[in-house]
């Protein structure tokens, strides 16, 4: 294990997790013998040692900044999906730092708690978007934008010898259903220009073109499900607030109600009513009354698109759901598209429903716009790079060929300096950037619920 830390002149970027793979964040900026700690989050691994051998719980091993807790400033998370909070109720205690974050998330993460029986982090500082606060050595300033989960923001994090825009997750949605509008020119008169460096998001960079929007997604979903007479259910990912509002106006749209179905689901909703984020004239029935409704009125929103065992659509699908039977002639959309790595437990999936008489419509399968991804594809990272004008870019949030595509476009941009590596590798910003490969021993950790501890991976 490597000792010391960046002194008064230095600035750096170390990724312990979410560099060079999709999910489990967990970045560290340095500076002046101080660290700051941006997003803590988990992925799940199929390796047969989660609950009914099913996908596993893991998170980045946090040992480097565990070490050195005395040392921390804050921890900060950008937005509310697993890959960037998840871990907090596992690791939190080995840091013990303030939490800063949005109200939703700050909501979703204190329910997630509860749900566990776990510790919520003390203090848990809810900032509201567009706030700026100084944070130890580092001066933070929260930039909304739009993801496929509200209250979403980049992160301006200056220190006294740089200013770093860190992306967290995004995308150029001018029609986002929840939340603002955004695109990069609306951080005109920010002071953003020229940042010593850009941390962004490569999921999407291999994609040529624009990611649809929210709202193309609500009109493509309406167009299916209009002239539609049996039950629909309509799978997605809790998470995604937005397509949970486009699903209650598509119920009052085609005079079905709608009921939720999923524990995460429904922490979600609650989440976002407490946090005024969702439109009060039209609201879910209790889930339990939807199977005494004519076949014509009836619309869910269901957990489990990505095959889940246990899942609401997987009960559905073997005919175990308490509060709501298909049957021959009903319709599932999945207005998700699949993750990598679940091919398989998406295709058990739609075969049982097919097996049973049951139409499926699934994202991947057609050209009808049933599901929007929250992260920029290749010209959205062009427009971002063109408004922002960075000195330096460090792709992350991708796979190595996706943080390749990313410093690509960058260059084609002209940015003098691309810097790519993957997690344990560090990041010199200031004075003069560079990169040390392999500078921490990096990991991953296993959740063993039956046992409750964690494990190396």
């Amino acid at each position: 294990m490597v000792s010391g830390g960046p002194g008064p002149e230095a600035t750096w970027f170390l990724p312990l997790g979410g560099c060079g793979e999709i999910g489990m964040n967990l970045n560290l900026y340095g500076h002046n013998g101080r660290w700051l700690i941006v997003d803590c989050g988990i992925t799940f691994e199929h390796d047969g040692r989660g609950r009914a051998g099913g996908a596993s719980i893991q998170m980045a091993n946090p040992d480097f900044i565990a070490e050195r807790c005395q040392q921390i400033d804050g921890l900060i998370l950008t937005h509310a999906h697993e890959d960037h909070l998840g871990a907090v109720p596992y690791l939190w205690p080995k840091f013990r730092c303030p939490v800063y974050t949005t109200p939703f998330t700050a909501n979703v993460l204190r329910r997630k708690i509860g749900w566990r029986g776990g510790e919520v982090p003390s203090p848990l500082i809810e900032v509201t978007p567009t706030s700026r606060v100084q944070i130890g050595v580092f001066d933070v300033e929260w930039l909304p934008l739009t993801h496929s989960t509200p209250e979403t923001c980049a992160l301006s994090i200056r220190t006294a010898n740089s200013h770093i825009i860190h992306t967290a997750d995004w995308k150029i949605d001018q029609r986002p259903v929840v939340g603002q509008p955004w695109k990069p020119t609306d951080w005109e008169g920010k002071g953003l220009k020229a940042p010593d460096a850009i941390i962004c998001d490569s999921t999407n960079a291999l994609k040529p073109g624009r990611s649809p929007s929210e709202g193309d997604v609500a009109d493509g979903l309406l167009k299916v499900v209009a002239p539609l007479t049996g039950k629909v259910v309509i799978g997605c990912f809790a998470s995604n607030v937005a397509r949970l509002q486009t699903v209650l106006r598509l119920g009052h749209a085609t005079g079905r109600r709608v009921g939720l179905l999923g524990r995460s689901l429904d922490n979600m909703y609650r989440s976002a009513v407490a946090t005024d984020l969702l439109s009060d004239d039209f609201k879910p029935i209790d889930p339990n009354h939807l199977d005494y409704l004519p076949k014509p009125e009836i619309l869910a929103l269901a957990t489990g698109s990505q095959g889940e065992v246990g899942s609401a659509l997987h009960r559905l699908a073997t005919d175990s759901h308490p509060k709501l039977c298909l049957e021959e002639g009903d319709t599932v959309l999945f207005s998700a598209k699949t993750i990598p790595g679940n091919e398989q437990s998406v295709s058990r999936l739609v075969e049982q429903f097919k097996g049973r008489g049951i139409h499926v419509l699934h994202a991947d399968d057609t050209s009808a716009t049933l599901h929007a991804s929250g992260h920029p594809c290749a010209d959205e990272l062009q427009d971002l790079y063109r408004f922002l004008q960075p000195k330096l870019v460090i792709p992350v949030h991708g796979e190595p060929p996706h943080i390749a595509a990313n410093g690509r476009i960058a260059r084609h941009l002209g940015v003098h300096a691309v810097l790519t590596g993957s997690n344990g590798d560090l990041f010199y910003l200031s004075p003069t950037p560079g990169i040390r490969r392999r500078w921490v021993s990096t990991g991953r950790l296993r959740w063993l619920e039956d046992e409750v501890r964690l494990e190396e991976a």
